[in-house]
């Protein structure tokens, strides 16, 4: 029962290193762009499970306490708190945490280039079209991915 508090280092350095592991890895996510949190593929669920199990020793080294656990896991739902309240009060953190939408099509015209870019295949695309009920891309007045890795479509008025 002892060793379940008995940490085998410092509490100080799981602090430290649940805060490089997740800044590395907001960064990693950030810079995959926004779909890989927008669209969830099974694909992504398993790099999810992967990259999780690719930090756990950055994170707890050699301990296996309920304590050292218990300081990680506060220590991230922390840093998963203080992201959130930074970047609803400033907007360039917000700009540069969750990024800002990219215009895919305009006036009728899908900009490939882009839709390449950001990673979006042109089945995604036409998904979103169908969601939106647009069964012509000279209907788009303008469509956007969100930050969310969502992709919103706004059809032109009819005439």
């Amino acid at each position: 029962m002892h060793s379940l508090f008995e940490m085998s280092m410092p509490w100080w350095e799981f602090v430290l290193r649940a805060v490089v592991v997740y800044a590395a890895v907001l960064v990693l996510v950030r810079l995959t762009g926004k779909r890989t949190v927008g669209q969830f593929t099974p694909f992504d669920l398993l790099l999810v499970v992967l990259l999780g199990n690719a930090v756990q020793n950055s994170l707890i080294g050699e301990d296996v306490s309920l304590l050292g656990g218990l300081i990680l896991a506060a220590t991230l739902l922390g840093l998963n708190w203080s992201v959130g309240f930074l970047t609803a009060r400033s907007a360039r953190a917000d700009r540069w945490i969750e990024g800002e939408p990219v215009v895919l099509a305009r006036d009728g015209e899908v900009l490939l280039r882009v839709l390449r870019r950001e990673n979006v295949s042109r089945a995604d695309f036409e998904s979103a079209k169908r969601k939106s009920e647009c069964d012509d891309d000279a209907k788009i007045a303008i469509a956007v991915l969100e930050t969310s890795g969502a992709i919103t479509i706004i059809q032109r008025d009819k005439p």
